[in-house]
């Protein structure tokens, strides 16, 4: 595939999770997985890694992915989206010569990352008019029969009338799965949205699992151990 470019953002100060995105996960750094996975599709002609920490970056090289610049210390804090980022290091490979059509931005926090369904968003984003093509899954609960805590320490429904509705009567809703984000580029490179802009890759829920915390990584180590066993990854 010619004019497609990975970007795996990583930044290294990760405070929930110190060091997360090179943390060994199953016995390989956690970025390894994004690296490997976008390497063997054989869908980019370049995966690169933007960060702003030298560790990072030197075991993103020994993992196949090349880091053609650092990424600058204002796009490095908590504040900085991830299409800040994109858009930075989108800029950067112009200005160096590069001419995309596609970029696909990859979580340096997702082993669960699968070929098939990258190139399901590559194929069905170049045979649309749509913007953007990204991974989702459903949610596991009508978020329709959802409710908040008040400051009182009461229950109070965000949509009360549902509350004597079947689940089965209920839309399906879907999340963000945290994987990856397919876009054409363009001029103005725009942040990820969920609009009519964007093509929806649906993931089963067996293969998300957030990590943000130390309680989601054991709970993703284990998940992977038994898929693993499985041949599901």
């Amino acid at each position: 595939m010619k004019n497609a470019i990975a970007i795996i953002p990583a930044r290294g100060g990760s405070k929930r999770i110190p060091r997360k995105n090179i943390k060994l996960f199953q016995g390989k750094p956690l970025i390894a997985y994004s690296i490997q996975t976008a390497l063997t599709s054989k869908l980019f002609n370049r995966v690169i890694v933007s960060t702003d920490d030298a560790e990072i970056a030197k075991i993103a090289q020994e993992y196949g992915a090349e880091v053609p610049f650092m990424r600058s210390n204002k796009l490095a804090d908590d504040f900085s989206s991830s299409g800040d980022v994109v858009a930075d290091a989108i800029k950067k490979l112009q200005e160096m010569g590069e001419k995309l059509e596609y970029v696909c931005t990859l979580y340096a926090t997702a082993p669960f990352i699968q070929e098939k369904y990258l190139k399901e968003g590559l194929s069905k984003l170049q045979n649309s008019d749509a913007r953007m093509a990204f991974s989702v899954t459903s949610m596991p609960f009508p978020i329709q029969r959802t409710f908040k805590i008040t400051p009182n320490e009461r229950c109070q429904m965000f949509t009360p009338h549902n509350f004597l509705s079947r689940s089965q009567d209920l839309e399906e809703a879907y999340q963000d799965a945290g994987q990856f984000y397919w876009e054409k580029v363009q001029q103005e490179v725009k942040d990820i949205t969920f609009g009519s802009e964007s093509i929806p890759i649906v993931l089963p829920r067996y293969l998300v699992q957030d990590i943000d915390t130390p309680e989601d990584w054991e709970i993703a180590e284990i998940l992977y151990e038994v898929l693993e066993k499985k041949a599901l990854v």
